[in-house]
């Protein structure tokens, strides 16, 4: 009656909160699971202590005693097969049981609710052969030996960082051959996708290296500038379009495959003033991209101007530079640049100085040195450094100098003994901006052409690879793919590149097998699929490719198998062999009569007698006219009688 008191009232009456309610300890006494429903079952329990050691004890030994238990069963497979399964029997005790009675007999002291959930496993069974002391020393080493590997993989970059020779990627090479003159142009796009040669053939090639196999070859040959030799190849800023400078006065812009986008205008050679003009008069000798505006590029001539072009504006130049000498005179520019951020123009010129403008300012010169090369020799490149603060320009007379843009009175450093025969050898820094990178020319025969690298701050030779027995005259490193580009003088562009350093470029191809070319002896036709039509006018589908060329190889129209020779008189329209015609008779009897009249006259006399005797021409027509021929008598020419006087007579 308490207990239905209890629930019917909600609680213990009136007195709730004044004591403590003798109808809890009741319904606890009473009935567990209706105390559990109100939530009386914990009150006024002593708290329960725990001993994590003994704990952790328990942990492990029970972790031991299951993995003894799975051992066995791996060791004695046969013998838990032919156990009978337990099917859930209330005789059959399983591991978890087990562990569970162990956990709740041995952790007596720890309290005396057997409901609690804290009597459960803790964590993963551990290996019976491992104790905890030895799964920390493991961890321990395990810790030890990752932090050794992540030292020695620093250690490692340290060294790279110290030793720039190890970023160079030269361990493999690929040989792309453009023709067998010199390749005096080289030019790869923004993303490293495409390279475009150019050279002393006329012949500009588009190389794909993602569309390339092992075979190596151009997807596109052209002849941008008819018979003018290729000066110099560059890719716009985007990669869109391709600046081609040739011998001739009028540069050329091309698109991606090659086709012709503008042509530069040519101005007037008979004006004094080339600013008056519209463009170049005399033979280009190089051209670059602005570095970050797409459609201005600048190219400079034996004219003795540099001119900056849009390609909105075909039709005239944007602006003119006029370098000169220290005495005021013309000069002529063999090459040119753009810095780093567009701003600065530098020209190489013929006198042996290097003049710099502001890009915005054609009339001063905003740098230049009088004495930065040999006069009367051509030097061949300059190129800006990545930071914008160092210009290197390769003379032709054979040096190699850097100039500091801060003070460009004095070179920073000078490399002598580099031998330069040719007026478009280049120059370029490495990505890293720690080396600097040129060829070396040679004589025919007379050695072998190298690539070398010089330290940027103190111009020690640091590495030299020996490219083949011709000279080394265009290079390129390539910052996004790291790959070296380089153009010889017998004709080919040598790709160097290290397969875990280097980026997509060569490697895409290399691992591309050849393509087996189809030896087909006929030409197929083509299948015309019409679903709509007709059965009798439907063509069968052809099943294999191959049984059709069998096919068709055996039909001689399909195969244009040639007519046989007709043998004895002709047919079918067709003349036999010897003819039937009288001309062909003669010829054929002429052909077969060998006789060698070496003496006319005698092969004529030969049948005198024989014609007298028995004449069969001329003699009868004349048997009763005129029986004996008469022959009219020779008379002697009698000299006529010098009786004109001497006046009339010729003078000889």
């Amino acid at each position: 009656p308490a207990q239905v008191r209890a629930l019917s009232t909600g609680g213990c009456g009136p007195a709730r909160g004044d004591g403590p309610c003798p109808g809890a300890a009741e319904m606890e006494m009473g009935d567990p699971d209706v105390g559990a429903v109100m939530g009386f079952s914990g009150f006024g329990k002593k708290a329960r202590t725990f001993d994590l050691d003994a704990i952790f004890e328990q942990t492990r030994r029970t972790a031991i005693e299951r993995s003894k238990k799975v051992l066995e069963k791996e060791q004695c497979p046969e013998e838990s097969v032919e156990s009978p399964p337990c099917a859930g029997s209330s005789g059959c005790v399983t591991e978890k049981d087990q562990g569970i009675a162990s956990s709740s007999s041995d952790d007596g002291s720890g309290g005396e609710d057997s409901d609690s959930s804290d009597s459960d496993l803790i964590g993963p069974p551990v290996p019976a052969s491992l104790s905890r002391l030895a799964i920390e020393e493991q961890a321990c080493a395990t810790d030890d030996r990752a932090s050794g590997d992540t030292d020695d993989e620093e250690e490692d970059e340290e060294d790279e960082d110290d030793n720039p020779v190890k970023r160079i990627p030269d361990s493999h090479e690929i040989t792309l051959i453009h023709s067998k003159k010199m390749v005096s142009a080289l030019g790869l796009d923004p993303s490293g996708a495409r390279l475009v040669t150019g050279g002393y053939d006329y012949e500009v090639k588009l190389w794909d290296f993602a569309g390339m196999d092992a075979s190596l070859q151009a997807f596109r040959s052209l002849q941008p500038c008819e018979c003018h030799q290729i000066k110099s190849l560059q890719y716009s800023a985007t990669g869109d379009v391709i600046l081609c400078v040739a011998g001739s006065a009028q540069a050329k812009v091309l698109d991606r495959d090659g086709f012709q986008v503008m042509e530069c205008a040519k101005g007037d050679q008979y004006i004094v003033d080339q600013a008056r003009t519209k463009g170049h008069t005399a033979m280009l000798n190089s051209g670059v991209w602005h570095p970050k505006i797409k459609e201005e590029f600048i190219t400079c001539s034996n004219d003795g101007t540099v001119r900056t072009w849009d390609m909105n504006n075909e039709k005239k130049h944007k602006n003119v530079f006029k370098p000169r000498t220290a005495q005021g005179k013309r000069t002529i520019p063999t090459t040119c640049a753009y810095s780093r951020d567009g701003k600065f123009i530098a020209a190489a010129c013929q006198d042996g100085s290097i003049q710099v403008w502001d890009r915005n300012m054609n009339v001063h010169t905003k740098f230049y040195n009088r004495q930065a090369h040999a006069p009367g020799t051509d030097t061949s490149c300059l190129s800006f450094s990545y930071d914008g603060y160092t210009l290197a320009s390769r003379g032709g007379d054979d040096t190699i100098k850097t100039w500091d843009m801060r003070n460009f009175r004095n070179a920073l450093n000078v490399a002598t003994d580099v031998p330069n025969v040719y007026p478009m050898t280049d120059c370029c820094f490495s990505p890293d901006d720690k080396l600097l990178v040129t060829g070396t020319s040679v004589q025919k025969g007379k050695g072998s052409g190298k690539l070398l690298f010089f330290d940027r701050a103190t111009f020690l030779k640091l590495y030299e690879i020996e490219v083949t027995d011709a000279s080394v005259i265009r290079c390129l490193w390539h910052p996004k793919l790291n790959q070296i580009m380089v153009g010889t003088g017998n004709g080919l562009a040598k790709v160097y590149y290290h397969p875990v350093k280097s980026q997509r470029g060569a490697k895409l191809c290399v691992v591309k097998t050849k393509r087996k070319t189809r030896q087909s002896q006929t030409v197929t036709q083509d299948y015309i699929i019409t679903p709509h039509a007709l059965p009798m006018f439907r063509e069968p589908r052809q099943k294999s490719t191959r049984k059709q060329l069998e096919k068709d190889r055996l039909d001689p129209v399909k195969s244009h198998k040639p007519e046989p020779p007709v043998s004895g008189p002709g047919r079918g329209g067709r003349v036999g062999t010897h003819g039937g015609t009288l001309s062909s008779f003669i010829v054929k009897n002429i052909a077969l009569d060998k006789t060698d009249d070496s003496n006319p006259r005698e092969a004529i006399l030969r049948h005198a007698k024989d014609a007298e005797q028995n004449p069969y021409w001329v003699a009868p027509a004349y048997v009763k006219t005129q029986p004996h021929a008469v022959f009219a008598a020779v008379e002697l020419e009698e000299e006529p009688e010098d009786d004109e006087p001497e006046w009339k007579k010729r003078k000889l």
